[in-house]
């Protein structure tokens, strides 16, 4: 159920970009600005940076830190492009499963400006009511509710009845049309003397507290609750997030990142792996036709075991094999927990404030299981109903969510069977493939009893939960109620002019230390602000004409509550 404020009085508004709202510096501008991010001092040039993880974060920062002069050491424990992760069906060119992003929405401007150097081919989502998508099944309790597109604006009355209550309650609560309308035109007092003060109102209070206080869901009966939580707005049900406090959700519907999505075809791992093998046309030190690629001799270093503090105030990063080199500065892109579980971190390398926002924050369980078919089957009708033989399905079975991708005429077609989060995901989690694609395949029997869906399976199926990998230990943040100082912690890292000697030159990155963790624009937003606190030690400057996130940090900074 797409969300956006009008333009006002009919004319024509900015669109809604990721600009905020906790800190609302133009990354979009700061990237594309011709006299490029910045200059560093002679002696800055080819020093070497590590940088721990080779996802979508690590690859970003190592990229523009290429482009200023630094040589980017990028280690990983696995494989390049981290939760971007495309995997290729067997014996099918080019059609792959999107095992983490999947969606991209068009206000993740930062994004898209890589995208767009990278040359990837995007088309729209098919989501839940999207005009794109041929048609949509809303099944609760076995009741059913069809809708063919976007349904033209109009839905069925108990999920409009449900979708005015949530624009009303966010009307009421959080003062949607100034903050949004703030958000379009980039007005940062504004935006900041509106935002702060609902950081204050629901940092504390959970996504179902909003909703079942809201005068305008008290009105209505718990089956619309219900219903809001197994349809949601925009891409589908969202009940597994009820328990996360308000904040994380307001971000996401006033910065668009729930509508107007988009797909890379071919799969979003190319994003990363297109960037690592790019030659920029602007670089400083390094001779024309330079990649990351030309620069690691083609592959990434091993994973990372140890990080340590070593001689004279240098990194020292010890990797799977035993070897330790040291650097001046060094960026970590993983999982924040892996620094407390699976690597050696020193205990000094952080304060014990941040040390407890790295380890409590919270992580989010996710499912998917998808199978190759033969063919779109789903865009025939049947001839007895007249509806589409299948569409994508929200529903309060098992499988949640259940995409179909049409990938043309000349390829087999992509089913996600199963997009599930948090209980829904765990309780998959000890099955294999078949398995689990033989129990959602039983639930979406009772949904569509007229079509064998596995008369069309072809191939083997694919499946991920990202909680049992150990590379990852959960899909992305959540952040529970009184977490957003531990948001603060992590995202603010990067100003270490403050911090003591031994805790600098170790910076953090990646969605997981962004305001808005699981979108890719949160990756790239921390990677670059990783990028201007390397600069800034190395003495470093931005031009005048293209100030960056440091250097109008004391202006934009993410309002501090008290402790």
């Amino acid at each position: 159920m797409p969300l956006q404020t009008p333009p006002e009085n009919g004319e024509a508004s900015p669109p809604v970009t990721t600009f905020g709202p906790d800190f609302p510096f133009a990354y979009d501008t700061w990237i594309a600005h011709p006299a490029g991010l910045g200059r560093l001092p002679p002696d800055a040039l080819g020093q070497e940076v590590a940088i721990i993880g080779a996802g979508l974060a690590g690859i970003v920062a190592a990229h523009e830190l290429m482009k200023l002069g630094f040589k980017p050491v990028l280690y990983e424990s696995s494989r390049m492009g981290g939760r971007l992760r495309s995997e290729p069906f067997s014996g099918a060119e080019g059609v792959v499963a999107e095992l983490g992003g999947m969606r991209f929405p068009t206000s993740s401007t930062s994004l898209y400006h890589y995208i767009g150097q990278t040359g990837i081919e995007t088309r729209a989502f098919p989501n839940p009511l999207d005009a794109v998508t041929p048609s949509t099944l809303i099944e609760l309790e076995s009741e059913q509710f069809y809708v063919e597109g976007d349904g033209d604006g109009r839905l069925p009355p108990l999920l409009q009845e449900v979708s005015d209550a949530w624009a009303q309650a966010l009307e009421a609560g959080a003062d949607f049309a100034a903050l949004q309308g703030a958000v379009r035109t980039r007005d940062v007092p504004r935006l900041k003397k509106i935002w702060d003060r609902l950081v204050q109102l629901w940092d504390e209070r959970t996504f179902y507290d909003f909703v079942a206080s809201s005068p305008a869901f008290q009105k209505l009966s718990f089956r619309h609750r219900e219903v809001f939580g197994q349809v949601g707005f925009g891409t589908g049900g969202w009940d597994s997030d009820f328990p996360n406090s308000m904040l994380e959700i307001l971000r996401v519907v006033v910065t668009a990142q729930d509508e107007g999505q988009r797909m890379m075809v071919g799969g979003a791992e190319q994003l990363p792996r297109r960037l690592w093998s790019l030659a920029p046309t602007t670089l400083a030190h390094w001779p024309a036709g330079t990649s990351l690629a030309s620069l690691h001799a083609g592959a990434p270093r091993p994973g990372v075991t140890r990080i340590a503090r070593g001689d004279n105030g240098m990194i020292a990063i010890t990797d799977r094999w035993g070897d330790t080199r040291r650097y001046k500065a060094a960026i970590a892109t993983c999982q924040s927990w892996l620094l407390t579980t699976h690597i050696d971190c020193d205990e000094s390398l952080f304060s014990q404030k941040l040390w407890m926002a790295l380890d409590r924050t919270r992580y989010m369980q996710s499912s998917k299981t998808f199978v190759m078919v033969d063919r779109p089957f789903w865009t025939e009708r049947d001839e007895e109903t007249g509806r589409y033989k299948m569409s994508m399905t929200l529903t309060d079975r098992i499988t949640r969510g259940t995409y179909l991708f049409d990938n043309g005429p000349d390829k087999p077609s992509v089913i996600c069977l199963s997009y599930s989060w948090m209980s829904d995901a765990m309780k998959v989690l000890p099955l294999n493939a078949e398995r689990r694609v033989r129990l959602m395949l039983a639930a979406l029997q009772k949904v569509y009893p007229e079509v064998d869906i596995a008369s069309h399976i072809i191939g083997e199926p694919i499946t991920v939960s990202w909680e049992s990998d150990p590379n990852f230990l959960g899909a992305f943040k959540g952040a529970l109620p009184g977490h957003y100082r531990y948001n603060r912690q992590m995202f603010c890292h990067f100003m270490q002019d403050g911090l003591p000697p031994g805790e600098r030159g170790l910076y953090l990155a990646g969605d997981g230390i962004s305001f808005t963790p699981g979108w890719a624009e949160g990756a790239v937003q921390t990677a670059l602000n990783a990028v201007w606190g390397v600069m800034h030690q190395f003495c470093g400057n931005t031009v005048p004409e293209n100030p960056g996130p440091g250097d109008m940090f004391d202006d934009l900074a993410p309002v501090i509550l008290p402790d």
